[in-house]
């Protein structure tokens, strides 16, 4: 099946090579190959991208370390496409996921099938300063999670972000963009899903989904979007600053973490519905050869312990001792900088902190990340390393040392 779809790209693009107008702006990074119909009418532009890393890792009882173990792995292998369809105010964009951690979580709300589809959608520019966006897509959530994982600043995104983010969903999105006098722009997005994460195609059991965000950046925009790039690729000649809040809400939700995480069922395989409430603040700094990000999540639910059918609560242990069906509530606050030198090689910090509340019986976690990055062409060729101490409650530690490459066309 990857074999299938990677042939149908490539036979796709070299259809459209032989059909198109022009080929325009091959250089590297900016896409592998780009086309324009004769008529204008059409663009298609094809950049894959894939990211490999090694990883160690090292247990602490609170006596000795464990073991080590090692793994190698493609992280992600992605194919993307975007363009604009019939006028230039009518984009899309489509990325389809090839490696294992990209496709994994079948089940039968997605027909036991791989998840290759990560993006697809239209973004229709209908009026000044608004757009509809349409289909399967990030939510506008904490914006360390709506920034690409080609564009991070350490080998990984955050415990707050795995934890804690909203990820994609299958809805309708509407943005707009106001000035507020001088150079200070407010942006608000609104978003309605499915509610069930991407890639469900039947059995919507719960509600729909509601976000809403608003960001605020008082001394104008950064350059090439990058309050969504982390690290300061561009050197920002004058301070920078985007203030975003994000509120979401998930009516009737059936996962443990909103619309990411384990399903919750019954023993009588029906499913437990909640409402789930998550919240973010952040924030995104750049100066010069200096950037900072700044996150806060909160997770509510109107009833976090799963009920049976008859109002009893559910008390079964899962495999780790934890009960079952339980809202993942709680909160957690990422802290992350660093400094681009003009040899484009950068050290970066982070610490994270993710707190349970204690109806979930699970333990929260501290860490610790310091990394050390070399940009060759920016984050489209770049090779990257970190190193990570977390701490489980006091109780129990661990080391984590990755290493790897990022290459995107």
């Amino acid at each position: 099946m990857k074999l299938k779809i990677t042939l149908t790209a490539l036979l796709l693009c070299t259809y459209i090579s032989t059909n198109a107008q022009e080929i325009s702006d091959t250089k590297f990074g900016k896409g592998m190959i780009n086309f324009t119909a004769k008529d204008s009418s059409f663009s298609v532009r094809f950049a894959p991208r894939f990211q490999v890393r090694s990883i160690s890792s090292w247990d602490h009882d609170g006596d000795q370390y464990g073991n080590p173990e090692h793994n190698f792995i493609v992280r992600r292998a992605r194919l993307k496409f975007d363009g604009f369809a019939y006028s230039p105010k009518l984009k899309y964009k489509i990325e389809l996921g090839l490696s294992n951690r990209d496709i994994s979580g079948a089940n039968q709300f997605n027909r036991n099938t791989p998840r290759y589809i990560l993006d697809a959608v239209i973004m229709w520019h209908f009026a000044k300063n608004f757009e509809l966006w349409a289909g399967q897509t990030k939510l506008p959530g904490n914006v360390e999670r709506v920034i690409s994982s080609a564009n991070l600043q350490l080998v990984n995104r955050s415990l707050l972000n795995s934890k804690f983010n909203i990820d994609r969903d299958l809805g309708i999105q509407v943005r707009h963009k106001l000035n507020l006098g001088g150079h200070f722009l407010m942006r608000e997005k609104i978003a309605i899903s499915q509610g069930e994460g991407r890639n469900v195609s039947e059995g919507n059991i719960g509600g729909l989904q509601y976000t809403a965000r608003l960001e605020f950046l008082p001394f104008g925009t950064f350059q090439s979007k990058g309050d969504y790039v982390q690290a300061a690729i561009k050197r920002e000649e004058t301070p920078k600053l985007m203030l975003g809040v994000t509120y979401n809400y998930n009516q009737d939700a059936v996962r443990e973490r909103s619309s990411l995480g384990s399903y919750m069922f019954r023993k009588d395989d029906s499913l437990y519905e909640t409402d789930i409430t998550t919240v973010f603040v952040d924030a995104m700094f750049k100066y010069k050869g200096f950037s900072f990000m700044g996150e806060y999540a909160r997770r509510d639910a109107e009833n976090p312990i799963g009920t049976a059918l008859d109002g009893l609560t559910i008390t079964d242990l899962d495999n780790d001792g934890n009960a079952d069906n339980i809202v993942l509530t709680g909160n957690a606050a990422n802290f992350q900088a660093g400094y681009m030198f003009k040899s484009n090689y950068e050290i970066a910090g982070r610490y994270t902190l993710v707190e349970y509340d204690t109806v979930t019986a699970k333990k929260g976690k501290e860490q610790y990340t310091l990394g050390a990055s070399k940009y060759i062409v920016g984050h489209k060729l770049k090779v990257q390393s970190d190193l990570s101490y977390t701490a489980l409650d006091g109780k129990q530690d661990n080391i984590t040392f990755r290493i790897g490459f990022d290459i995107h066309f």
